[in-house]
């Protein structure tokens, strides 16, 4: 199957590209939006995304990742404890997943959301799209390959 592309938004001060590239690999968890946990269950491994700082100033790409295994139960909505737990959802039909991912690069700046939203080769990436506030999207192959041009990083896509 080919590799796909993928956009992850995470507040830098919830967890940061600093963070992830700090860590190595890490759970992606706390998705609570129906629509962005199929986006997750769709996720294969090795499909790469770009880590996108969202609630920052500026908001925008900051790095990539790659996804390392496939989406399983977020283990966080069966703790009473957590921030994340879900009292409606059961072991036995888990409604929220997380998929384990890895840093691959962070980018030397920032690529900003104003700076994609003028970029006419990146028109219909969901990010640039008013009222885009989906916290995992799918980016087709074109516009992957544009921002990592943007951001002038290392990794090639072919």
């Amino acid at each position: 199957m080919p590799r796909q592309y993928w956009l992850m938004k995470s507040e830098p001060d919830v967890y940061s590209i600093d963070d992830m590239e700090r860590d190595g690999t890490e759970e992606w968890e706390g998705v609570r939006n129906y629509q962005a946990r199929n986006f997750m269950r769709a996720m294969k491994k090795g499909d790469l995304a770009i880590y996108y700082h969202s609630n920052a100033k500026p908001s925008g790409a900051v790095g990539v990742i790659r996804v390392v295994g496939p989406a399983r139960p977020d283990a966080t909505q069966f703790d009473p404890e957590h921030k994340y737990y879900d009292g409606r959802s059961k072991e036995e039909d888990p409604r929220w997943d997380v998929v384990d991912v890895e840093f691959v690069e962070k980018f030397g700046e920032i690529v900003g959301l104003a700076e994609l939203k003028a970029d006419a080769a990146l028109e219909g990436m969901h990010v640039t799209r008013k009222g885009s506030r989906l916290s995992v999207t799918p980016v087709e192959k074109a516009h992957f390959k544009r921002v990592l041009k943007l951001a002038g990083a290392k990794i090639r896509v072919r």
